[in-house]
């Protein structure tokens, strides 16, 4: 009787445990990553409701792969845009046994986490992540789907001598990867347009200064048509801001990290119409325009805000993880990352292919001016 009783709890214990091996076995975990904390939380809580947005559709509609229906679980993590918590949180989302991770939003983040999920054998692709040292690795797994900084910079530095005709041109950067590597690549697009244009000073900050005044005034002194700052929104504000109390009338330029609705309002009343031009490290031509202004819609009524930049990219990176899932019958990073490395989807953002690096084929810019305090479509280009 004695022994009867005893093998009660212990049947008892096995059979819990199956049922909650079969219960992870039905839920596919796929993390997220961005600051959402800190000078950039509105950019970090944009890519996290591109990931929410995904993940909810993909529920709604129920999914099969490998014959077996399953719910996608969204984990979410915040490294306030520093290294030491990317590395941090990658771990974290490691030891969760994540199947995928959509991020991180910096590269500075991007790039150290990297390793991290690469040696764990976990896929990961960044939507918003520009400097080329993040696929330049050799990571099987890291994948990103917006253009790099060769292109952005490139394209900006050929920009603003050929259609600003530029003479003179100063360049900041916030010395993280990500703004000293657009910063480098703007000066290599600057200097392939020969000599009709010269860098006439750079100049360093960091991405949580707020005063200027000493490097401004230094700028001044060169009497710069242009400037260039490789950097965030949060910062450049607050530099246009500085800019105009010192007088300085250039055109100012900066990449994606500076190329939201958001900077308008942080620069307050310091941007002239057409002073600024940024870049997107993406965007959609003609034929694409419907899906991305339904994309937004969709987001406003979902959020009740708009779209800031990269959250339809977080989106696609969702949704063509998941595509490669069910390609490869598996949730399993192993099986379905080699279907990803040669998948050929149609999202939001366009379409979406990789190279043997993990960067995007084909990746497309868009070139912004603001008016009216508004972003203003200027070319999309590739």
């Amino acid at each position: 009787m004695q022994f009867k009783t005893a093998l009660i709890p212990v049947a008892g214990v096995l059979a819990l445990a199956f049922a909650g091996s079969a219960s992870a076995q039905e839920v596919v975990k796929i993390g997220h990553v961005g600051p959402i904390s800190g000078a950039i939380a509105h950019l970090g809580k944009d890519n996290e409701n591109g990931a929410k947005m995904a993940i909810d559709e993909l529920n709604a509609k129920g999914v099969t792969i490998g014959g077996k229906k399953v719910k996608f679980e969204l984990v979410p993590e915040d490294d306030a845009a520093d290294p030491k918590q990317g590395t941090t949180v990658a771990q974290k989302l490691v030891d969760a046994k994540v199947n995928g991770v959509i991020g991180h939003l910096n590269s500075g983040t991007t790039i150290p986490a990297s390793k991290i999920y690469n040696d764990a054998g976990i896929v990961q692709i960044s939507p918003s992540a520009t400097n080329p040292k993040y696929t330049q690795q050799g990571f099987k797994g890291a994948f990103r789907v917006v253009a790099n900084d060769g292109q952005l910079g490139g394209t900006l530095g050929r920009y603003a001598v050929q259609i600003n005709k530029a003479k003179k041109i100063a360049v900041i950067d916030d010395r993280t990867a990500y703004g000293q590597g657009v910063a480098e690549e703007f000066i290599k697009g600057v200097k392939s347009k020969g000599a009709s244009a010269e860098i006439v000073a750079t100049q360093y900050t960091n991405d949580k200064a707020t005063d200027f005044n000493a490097i401004l005034t230094a700028i001044k002194a060169k009497s710069p048509d242009l400037v260039f700052f490789g950097g965030m929104d949060a910062v450049a504000g607050p530099m246009l801001r500085q800019m105009k109390q010192l007088g300085i009338n250039a055109k100012f330029m900066g990449g994606d990290g500076i190329c939201t609705d958001k900077l308008a309002e942080l620069a307050a009343d310091a941007m002239a119409d057409g002073q600024v031009v940024c870049a997107e490290a993406g965007g959609v031509e003609d034929s694409g325009k419907k899906a991305m202004d339904d994309f937004r819609a969709a987001y406003k009524k979902k959020f009740n805000t708009d779209v800031q930049i990269y959250a339809p990219y977080v989106y696609d990176s969702v949704m063509v993880m998941v595509e490669a899932m069910k390609k490869a019958n598996s949730a399993d990073p192993a099986k379905y990352l080699p279907v990803l490395a040669k998948i050929q989807y149609k999202g939001v953002t366009g379409n979406i292919a990789f190279d043997a690096k993990g960067d995007i084929k084909d990746g497309t810019l868009t070139l912004y001016t603001y008016k009216g305090g508004k972003r203003t479509v200027l070319t999309v280009t590739k």
